[in-house]
């Protein structure tokens, strides 16, 4: 959860203005080198560290994938920064979707109900180490009921 979430830290310039939003945002978290960093911190806490690291990094790619075609338009990646950057180093969808569009809004579903898949499959939630009593509460509430005793 936090290696597909972790890209949009960059966003955060909105706080200090809306010009550090327009000029940071897909640059600063929607790259290599933050892919590699944040795959590797994550990786220290991890048991099978190897799959773990191919894990997040391909959760930060997912995040960058989705961003790519659904961020709407001119909204690049700035996938090689602080390496190369400025004209010619953007990634830029040609053809992207609208922000709020069916297939954003259809992608979200899909990785909703994978989710739930998941919780009701592993008994677990993305937010069992966050706030273990409402993992459990969640994992409690989507467990099938007892069948009722005939008589």
């Amino acid at each position: 959860m936090v290696a597909a979430t972790v890209p949009d830290l960059d966003g955060l310039g909105i706080v200090i203005s809306e010009r550090y939003y327009a000029w940071y945002h897909h640059v600063l978290g929607h790259n290599l080198t933050f892919a590699v960093i944040v795959s590797f911190i994550l990786t220290i806490f991890s048991t099978h560290r190897l799959r773990a690291f191919l894990a997040y990094f391909a959760l930060f790619h997912l995040h960058l994938l989705m961003d790519y075609y659904g961020s709407g338009p001119e909204w690049g990646i700035s996938y090689w920064w602080p390496w190369r950057h400025g004209p010619g180093y953007w990634w830029m969808n040609p053809h992207p979707w609208e922000f709020y569009s069916w297939q954003n809004i259809l992608a979200a579903s899909l990785f909703l109900l994978w989710t739930v898949w998941i919780a009701r499959r592993k008994q677990r939630t993305p937010l069992e180490y966050l706030m273990p009593n409402l993992d459990r509460q969640l994992v409690q509430m989507g467990r099938k009921p007892a069948p009722m005793p005939v008589s």
